[in-house]
């Protein structure tokens, strides 16, 4: 197996190709507790989270000469598991963005900066993260914690990307309002 990305795991992940289970184990350690948080931001649920990750691995396993290295190996994967996590909710029949014409016209700000939060402060931003309704919680979680931009969302939730965006900034908005609503209450 050639790839275009070089992995620093590359050896392990040629054995995989060849069913090593050995090199399998080694590559779940290595990655299971990154895959278990991205899909424990989209699921909310434990349980669920591992069960997604185990398949994902299992399902990454059995796919893997499909694994073209064109990104590193735990983008591949990590990829599999957001789209499983995605697909469970959709099996709940939840509805992940309510979407109206008025949401798609709001505008755009993307200001880029930079704040030093203490661990107080970054929890309570987990706590308000984890109170959003699911949509703006899932856009926040993959443009924020996993690291995505508008385009990629866009192909991972099979939505524009001016969509993503406003839905992005919509669940800031209503992030800020809660956290806001906390601090405040916290004062009296």
């Amino acid at each position: 197996m050639s790839s275009l990305y070089k992995n620093i795991h590359q050896d392990l992940i040629e054995l995989c190709g060849k069913n090593n289970p050995k090199a399998q184990f080694k590559i779940y350690k290595l990655y299971y507790k990154a895959m278990y948080n991205s899909s424990l931001r989209i699921v909310k649920d434990p349980a669920e989270a591992e069960d997604i990750m185990q398949e994902a691995f299992l399902a990454a396993f059995k796919n893997i000469g499909k694994y073209k290295g064109e990104v590193s190996f735990g983008a591949w994967l990590k990829r599999i598991v957001i789209n499983r996590s995605l697909d469970s909710l959709k099996k709940k029949k939840l509805e992940l963005f309510p979407l109206d014409n008025e949401i798609h016209k709001l505008p755009i700000e993307e200001n880029v900066q930079s704040f030093d939060y203490s661990e107080e402060q970054i929890n309570e931003l987990k706590k308000g993260i984890n109170l959003l309704p699911t949509g703006y919680r899932i856009i926040l979680n993959l443009y924020l914690l996993e690291g995505y931009d508008h385009e990629e969302i866009s192909g991972i939730l099979n939505i524009s990307p001016s969509t993503s965006r406003s839905q992005f900034l919509r669940a800031k908005k209503k992030l800020i309002q809660l956290v806001s609503k906390k601090e405040n209450q916290k004062l009296l």
